[in-house]
């Protein structure tokens, strides 16, 4: 079974809400009507019903009728979450009336709803930009305990039969959000890594913080901020497998290890990479994915109390649909994290 057969199981078997503050949007409207008929989620669509309707009627989407509509020129909607908006940017001098008319904004809304626990997840960025996306996450649905960055990771899906990662899956992070993360910022990014590679790679983690140094080997600033990470990431989370600074080899390659780092509580079978910057995962997805023929799934975005993620503008609703189900995935592991 592949892993989004694994987790389409999953959400089937433990039904979660998603609110699509895109409503008027087709590919998203096409997406929607599948993850109804397939009894994955229960969809909550933002926009005006009679729009919403009449496009899935002209798109002949029949399951669309079944989705929970919020319309965000409804002044009931208004009242009923406004006073949450005000509540949680008072301190920054809104006024009433700028917290509604900031509810009214289809993504404001659908992170109030998941902030009030009327939904349980986000997922937008076929039409607003991730900084629109990203911005209203952060004012509304805030990060977990003990974090306060948000990062982006992949699930990268090596071929069958691969020798490197867990059930030939890797866990890349952070290769979509932080520029140039701090030490603080590494740790916290690894240890959200850690929890994306339970909630959606389905395995327990095994966490190298990368470097271009393996235990000294080389001297240069960036080396001393990854030893800072990953001395921070041991004491926010005692229990992770985890080590660092290690070179790519030395994390993956049991061989390598042996000779480069032989205390390391890895021994080259790290299943989830935290690089150092942006600029190295990214390139580094993008080399495994094209060289190795591997599929990279996302990015999701880790580090929020409950879970958005954001979509390219230019996605197919295939993409929202995997979205969708990956978003579930993540409700149910904050969840049962809660427990």
């Amino acid at each position: 079974m592949g892993l989004f057969d694994k987790l389409t199981l999953k959400a089937k078997q433990q039904r979660q809400r998603i609110v699509l503050p895109e409503g008027t949007e087709p590919r998203t409207l096409t997406a929607a009507d599948r993850i109804i008929a397939d009894g994955i989620a229960d969809i909550i669509l933002v926009g005006d019903p009679n729009d919403i309707l009449a496009m899935a009627k002209d798109l002949n989407l029949d399951n669309i009728k079944r989705a929970t509509i919020v319309n965000p020129a409804d002044e009931t909607v208004i009242d009923r979450y406004a006073p949450i908006y005000f509540d949680l940017r008072k301190s920054k001098g809104i006024t009433e009336e700028e917290a509604r008319l900031t509810t009214a904004n289809p993504l404001y809304l659908g992170c109030l709803m998941v902030k009030a626990g009327h939904a349980d997840g986000m997922v937008a960025g076929a039409m607003n930009t991730t900084g629109n996306v990203l911005r209203a996450a952060f004012q509304v649905i805030k990060t977990q305990p003990g974090i306060n960055v948000v990062s982006g990771a992949f699930v990268m899906l090596l071929p069958e039969g691969s020798k490197y990662g867990t059930d030939d899956l890797l866990v890349f992070a952070d290769c979509a959000v932080i520029p140039e993360p701090t030490a603080p910022e590494l740790a916290q990014i690894a240890v959200s890594a850690s929890q994306t590679a339970r909630d959606i790679a389905g395995i327990e983690p095994r966490v190298a913080i990368l470097s271009f140094s393996t235990k000294g080997s080389a001297r240069h600033e960036r080396v001393d901020k990854v030893i800072e990470a990953t001395k921070i990431a041991h004491e926010m989370a005692p229990e992770l497998i985890l080590d660092g600074e290690l070179q790519a080899d030395a994390a993956i390659v049991p061989g390598v290890a042996s000779s480069k780092a032989p205390n390391s509580p890895l021994s080259g079978r790290a299943n989830v990479l935290v690089f150092p910057s942006l600029e190295v995962g990214n390139i580094c997805y993008k080399l495994v994915q094209r060289l190795a023929g591997a599929q990279a799934v996302g990015p999701v975005l880790q580090g929020l109390a409950a879970p958005v993620n954001d979509l390219s503008r230019g996605c197919f609703p295939e993409d929202i649909y995997k979205t969708i189900i990956i978003t579930c995935s993540q409700a149910i592991g904050l969840k049962n994290n809660k427990q």
